[in-house]
């Protein structure tokens, strides 16, 4: 069986030392494809060149962590490497876009402005796109009845029943990951249990957001580390904890969301995985 990481961040710093054995153990693991996406139109290019170094998927987008430092330029940039790349097949989505409520001293109203020109500006390409989704599933949701699109990925999906409903209802598929590994996540569990199998997609969000067993590794504890730094590799076993939340064997759950993911980015299945 092979899977698909829907989200990792395969240029950050934390990789570095080590990127090529990270994709191999990917590869090694089981994981056949990887959607690498940008944060911000100073590393459009560095994501673009990874995924063909890798024989990855990307995504080009303005992340909401990052418009505090980004400008109306950086709009234009992303809708000029857009029309420029939309030939590429590895460009599968404009992404990460979406709104944070929850890291302090950021400001709304640039959010929801970048947020809204990038919707507009996937629209206009006529790609779907991943969503950064923090506290903010409502105003994102908001977003998206104005701007109709052909649908996409709720990344790190962690709201209610019903506002997941929402998302599914307008064609996006809800990324889970490893804070659904948790044994203390209920609601988060509860959620991927009940959830229809076919709205679920997989991802890591590499090197962040690690799964339990990376937390509480003894030797991780006893070099002083408060985690462990996430990859690709931990996909499968992710994937695990899913099917045994969800009562289904691993192979169904694998050609399900291998299913998911092809139909929330319909470019994926356009090139080979691999």
């Amino acid at each position: 069986m092979s899977w698909t990481d829907s989200h990792c961040h395969l240029d950050a710093a934390e990789f570095d030392p080590d990127r090529d054995a990270v994709v191999a153990r990917a590869r090694a693991a089981g994981v056949a494809q990887i959607v690498l996406p940008a944060v911000e139109a100073a590393n459009f290019e560095t994501v673009r060149a990874l995924a063909h170094r890798h024989r990855c998927a990307y995504a080009l987008g303005i992340h909401p962590l990052y418009v505090q430092r980004a400008t109306e330029a950086d709009l234009d940039t992303l809708r000029l490497a857009l029309r420029a790349q939309l030939d590429d097949p590895r460009l599968v989505a404009v992404g990460e876009i979406g709104l944070d409520h929850f890291v302090a001293g950021l400001d709304p109203e640039l959010q929801r402005r970048f947020y809204r020109a990038q919707l507009e500006i996937a629209a206009e390409a006529g790609l779907p796109v991943i969503l950064h989704v923090r506290r903010s599933a409502d105003a994102l949701l908001a977003g998206l009845r104005r701007v109709r699109l052909s649908g996409g990925i709720a990344h790190a999906f962690n709201g209610s029943p019903q506002q997941a409903q929402a998302f599914v209802d307008l064609g996006f598929r809800l990324g889970f990951g490893g804070a659904m590994t948790f044994e203390r996540a209920l609601n988060l569990r509860r959620l991927a249990a009940e959830l229809p199998l076919d709205a679920i997609v997989l991802e890591t969000d590499a090197p962040d957001i690690p799964p339990q067993w990376l937390y509480t590794n003894a030797e991780r504890r006893a070099a002083g580390e408060a985690m462990g730094r996430n990859e690709p590799a931990e996909l499968p076993r992710i994937a695990a904890v899913l099917a045994e939340v969800r009562g289904i064997g691993l192979d169904a759950l694998a050609a399900a969301t291998e299913a998911n993911v092809r139909a929330a980015l319909p470019r994926l299945a356009g090139f080979a995985p691999a």
